[in-house]
């Protein structure tokens, strides 16, 4: 079962915490979260995968620009597991974001898109969500 979140107009601006709680459902392959402007342009591309090709459990970020992918950050650490409840953090600091996993390990991306305020956020995936809150 695949779910799907998705909000418009959140103005999250630079200092702001997007806390995300919900359960990695336990068949899960992979979800997103997608932070930006719209669905073109997204500043991060959070993508926990559960079982990759090539790295196995792997987290890959990226961002997409004018509808165009940049390069993948694979982070090989992944905390996450299959059937659990998780809490994940999102900041963004201006030209970096900062997620904070359930574990307290921090990965860190560019803020490529320099997106001074985060409009778009996007949950799709393996993955439901129970609460969102913005601080």
């Amino acid at each position: 079962m695949s779910a799907k979140f998705e909000m418009s107009n959140v103005n999250l601006k630079v200092g702001a915490r997007l806390k995300i709680k919900g359960e990695i459902l336990p068949d899960a392959q992979r979800f997103q979260i997608d932070l930006g402007y719209d669905s073109q342009d997204l500043a991060l591309h959070f993508n926990p995968r559960f079982h990759d090709d090539t790295d196995g459990a792997v987290i890959v970020c990226n961002s997409k620009i004018a509808g165009c992918w940049g390069e993948e950050k694979r982070e090989m650490h992944n905390p996450l597991h299959r059937g659990t409840h998780v809490k994940i953090v999102l900041k963004l600091t201006g030209d970096m974001f900062e997620v904070e996993l359930p574990d307290g390990y921090e990965i860190q991306f560019p803020n490529r898109g320099d997106m001074a305020a985060i409009d778009y956020v996007k949950i799709t995936g393996d993955f439901k969500v129970t609460c969102i809150k913005i601080c």
